[in-house]
C-alpha cells in the first residue's frame, strides 16, 4: 500500500479539503507537547489516502480557569478560526471540533516553522527608539538593572493579527503563538483564552495602539459586522461555540472598532503584556 499523500500548510484552495480531513480522518497520537499548560497532543490524521500533521487538544485535558467558567477552551479556538476565515485573512490554521481518542477536542493543522518562530518578528533593542521597520511595545528588564525596548516588526501580517485579536479579545498573544510558514504566511495559534465579555486584551502587538485602522481593516470589519448579524451562518455557528453574552460582546467590539476607526489601546485595568511574553 502506498504511503498517504501529505498535505502542505493551508492555502486558499486547500482550506476546505483540510477542514474535511481534520474533521473526518483517523487521528493517531504521536507525542505530547509538554511545554503547554494544557494537554496538547501532536497527531497525524489520515483519510482516504491523504494525511497531514495536526494538534489535538482534548477538552478533558484543559485546566479550569476561574475567569473563563463558561464553556471550554477548545470551542473558543474553533470560534477564533471561524472569525479569522470570515475576515479573509486566513490568520489561524484550519481548526475543527471533533471526537478524538480522548473525547471531544480541538484539532488544528500543524504549521512547520524554524526553531525560533518569533525570530524576525520580535526583538529587544538598546536605547529608546525602535528603529526603522520596528514598532515599540514596552520596556523590559533584562537583568543586572538593565532595560531594553521590546519591539515587534512593522509587518502588515502582524497588523492584521492585531485587529483579529481585538475582535476576539485575545488574552494571550505571546511571541511563541506567532508562526511564520515557509510560504511567507503568518499564523496565530493558541486561542483558548478569548471571547470574554470583559476587556482581556493582552498582547505583544501594541505597536499600532491608538493609530488609525487601515482602509482594508475597516472594510473587513464592515463585512464582519454584517456576517455577525443574527441569523447569518457565521453568527449561527458562533452561537454554538460561545455564550450569548460573549457573542454580543464580539458584535460590540467590532462596532467599537468601526466607530473609533483606531487600533485599541491598553485599558489599564488588565495587564497589557502576557507573561511569559514568549
Amino acid at each position: 500500500m502506498p504511503p498517504p499523500e501529505r498535505l502542505p500548510a493551508p492555502g486558499v484552495n486547500a482550506t476546505g479539503e483540510l477542514e474535511a480531513l481534520l474533521a473526518h480522518g483517523e487521528l493517531t497520537v504521536v507525542g505530547r507537547i509538554r511545554e503547554a499548560s494544557n494537554a496538547v497532543l501532536r497527531c497525524t490524521v489520515t483519510h482516504e489516502g491523504v494525511s497531514t500533521d495536526c494538534v489535538y487538544k482534548p477538552v478533558k485535558g484543559e485546566r479550569p480557569l476561574w475567569d473563563f467558567p463558561d464553556g471550554n477552551l477548545a470551542r473558543r479556538e474553533v470560534a477564533a478560526y471561524l472569525i479569522s476565515e470570515a475576515t479573509g485573512w486566513g490568520l489561524v490554521p484550519p481548526t475543527v471540533l471533533r471526537e478524538g481518542p480522548y473525547g471531544e477536542g480541538m484539532v488544528q493543522q500543524w504549521i512547520d516553522t524554524g526553531e525560533s518562530p518569533e525570530a524576525g518578528l520580535l526583538a529587544l533593542v538598546e536605547g529608546e527608539e525602535a528603529g526603522d521597520g520596528w514598532r515599540p511595545v514596552a520596556f523590559a528588564e533584562v537583568g543586572e538593572g538593565r532595560t531594553a525596548l521590546l519591539v515587534h516588526a512593522d509587518d502588515e501580517r502582524l497588523r492584521r493579527l492585531s485587529v483579529l485579536d481585538a475582535v476576539i479579545n485575545n488574552g494571550d498573544r505571546k511571541g511563541g503563538h506567532l508562526l511564520p510558514a515557509p510560504d511567507g504566511r503568518l499564523y496565530g495559534i493558541d486561542h483558548g483564552v478569548t471571547f470574554h465579555t470583559e476587556d482581556k486584551l493582552r498582547t505583544l502587538l501594541w505597536g499600532w495602539a491608538g493609530e488609525p485602522l487601515t482602509g482594508e481593516a475597516r472594510s473587513v470589519l464592515g463585512d464582519l459586522e454584517a456576517a455577525l448579524t443574527p441569523g447569518e451562518p457565521l453568527a449561527t455557528r458562533l452561537a454554538e461555540l460561545v455564550t450569548t453574552a460573549e457573542l454580543a460582546a464580539v458584535r460590540g467590539r467590532v462596532a467599537l472598532l468601526l466607530r473609533t476607526g483606531t487600533h485599541p489601546q491598553p485599558s489599564g485595568q488588565w495587564p497589557a503584556i502576557p507573561w511569559p511574553p514568549v
